[in-house]
């Protein structure tokens, strides 16, 4: 998309250079600097299999949920409401997050191929332009299915397409710095999703509580999205980009993702206990609980436990969002 497209010779032998300096093995490093050649490879290449690795299916869960939790906190009959849940789930899931990892993909090719080479893009699976075709793809069919559940909700899906672009392209590329990076895609993955399921369900505007219940668990994504991270720490230094970890070190990020989360959960149970749901309140408070000990293991073993973490313990936060969406239903 743009005229820089092309990785110089010396720009290269830079990236060897701090490939060698961090330790990277040599059959890692001819690995990388093969992947590096294949991201801008002129000509048109896709290779069916590797579509859907591209769309990254495990990333649709976050959105699909929390459009879920938004149907679930406006207290109508989902029986009755099933056909917009299952479009509403379709959109937030394999559309406009698919889409947001392909666009993804596609700017951030160069520091995949330090840190993911077998992505589809550094492997030479898909070439960028054939990765263009299919973001445009899941933007269209993004926009019909929104039309089919609303009018408004195709504007919606308008600003999730922009708040993408916003991450990880230019001129703006919030993902160079964690802070704003990480705040746009909570707000993206939940909070617009959260707030997307409950007006499609509703065609009005959603409480007062749903509202806040979305913006809450969207901050505490940021924790979520600092300890998805750790994993690229190697290729965020390299090619600079101020990842929260890369800022704070390993261990204060832990610390901070940890504190992030447990703050906005400790939010939503106040919420909830003012609306006096006495057992999600406890049942939310348990959860919580629960991930202490979990924490403590990931911040005493940032680096090796990141990864785990973000796979079990945040599983906890994520049930409290559905606890919390029951509790607060009229």
């Amino acid at each position: 998309m743009n005229g820089r497209d092309t990785l110089t010779t010396e720009k290269q032998r830079g990236i060897a250079e701090k490939l060698l300096q961090s330790g990277v093995s040599d059959a890692r490093r001819k690995i990388i600097e093969r992947a590096l050649e294949n991201v801008n490879k002129p000509g048109f290449r896709i290779e069916p299999s590797a579509i859907l690795p591209l769309m990254k299916p495990v990333t649709w869960f976050p959105p699909m949920w929390a459009f879920a939790c938004g149907v679930v906190s406006t207290g109508e009959n989902i029986a009755d409401n099933w056909s917009i849940l299952l479009r509403g789930i379709l959109l937030a899931g394999p559309l406009m997050c698919a889409m947001s990892q392909t666009m993804n993909d596609y700017f951030d090719r160069e520091v995949d191929a330090i840190n993911e080479p077998d992505r589809p893009i550094p492997a030479g699976k898909i070439s960028k332009s054939a990765s263009w075709l299919i973001t445009f793809s899941l933007i269209v069919t993004g926009f019909l299915v929104a039309l089919s559940i609303h009018p408004y909700v195709v504007i919606i899906a308008f600003i999730g397409v922009l708040m993408s672009h916003a991450y990880s392209g230019p001129p703006i590329r919030a993902k160079r710095n964690g802070w704003f990076g990480n705040l746009i895609v909570g707000l993206a993955y939940e909070g617009v999703a959260w707030l997307t399921g409950s007006f499609a369900i509703t065609q009005g505007i959603p409480s007062g509580k749903t509202i806040a219940l979305a913006l809450i668990f969207s901050l505490g994504a940021h924790g979520i999205m600092t300890l998805n991270d750790f994993k690229s720490i190697v290729g965020d230094n390299i090619r600079k980009v101020a990842s929260i970890p890369v800022q704070l070190g390993e261990k204060r990020a832990a610390i901070l993702a940890a504190i992030v989360m447990d703050v906005a959960q400790l939010a939503a149970i106040t919420i909830l206990a003012a609306k006096g749901s006495i057992t999600p309140t406890v049942i939310a408070l348990m959860l919580l609980i629960a991930q202490l000990p979990m924490q403590k293991i990931l911040i005493a073993h940032p680096e090796e436990k990141a990864v785990w973490y973000n796979a079990f313990g945040t599983l906890l936060y994520v049930l409290s969002m559905m606890v919390c969406a029951v509790g607060i239903r009229p």
